[in-house]
């Protein structure tokens, strides 16, 4: 079965559900995105700030704690679910996209990955390793970025009259 382009041919109803999901579901990540703003200020030094606590410096705005062992195994065993879920959904749409299959392939494989480097690394971090601030910065943003291409050519195909018949 060929599954490159297929999009194209969908029916109708099924372009209708396609398009809407993917306008609501990029509204709640990017609204996600703007939470993380708020808790780290999408920088390495407020990530770790953010699950480490800055209580030790002396004038803060607002002082935050380490988080629990609680919070930190409820904040990665949601999130990994969640977005492994939101991601396998993308990926499936990407699949009948009409796309290079080398591009198609590091859009769909590479979410999984930032998952695992992102969520991994705040563990690591929040167990001491300080350095994963940053492998945390750089694999969410990444994931943000694919998400945000992928999203795009979701929804330019899904809305193109282009026949692949």
């Amino acid at each position: 079965m060929k599954l490159n382009g297929l999009i194209y041919s969908l029916p109708r109803e099924l372009k209708n559900l396609v398009v809407p999901f993917i306008l609501v579901l990029s509204i709640g990540y990017f609204v996600s995105i703007l939470l993380v703003d708020h808790t780290s200020s999408l920088s390495p030094t407020g990530i770790e700030e953010n699950y480490l606590g800055n209580e030790s410096q002396e004038t803060q705005a607002i002082y935050k704690f380490k988080k629990s062992k609680y919070q930190i195994y409820n904040l990665i065993h949601s999130h990994i679910i969640s977005m492994s879920i939101i991601f396998f959904i993308t990926g499936l749409l990407l699949l009948i996209t009409d796309l290079n299959y080398y591009f198609k392939m590091f859009l769909i494989i590479e979410p999984f990955l930032s998952i695992l480097m992102t969520f991994g690394g705040i563990y690591l971090l929040w167990n001491g390793v300080t350095w994963m601030k940053y492998v945390i910065f750089i694999s969410s943003t990444i994931m943000a970025i694919v998400f945000l291409i992928s999203c795009y050519i979701i929804l330019r195909q899904s809305l193109s009259k282009k026949s692949k018949v």
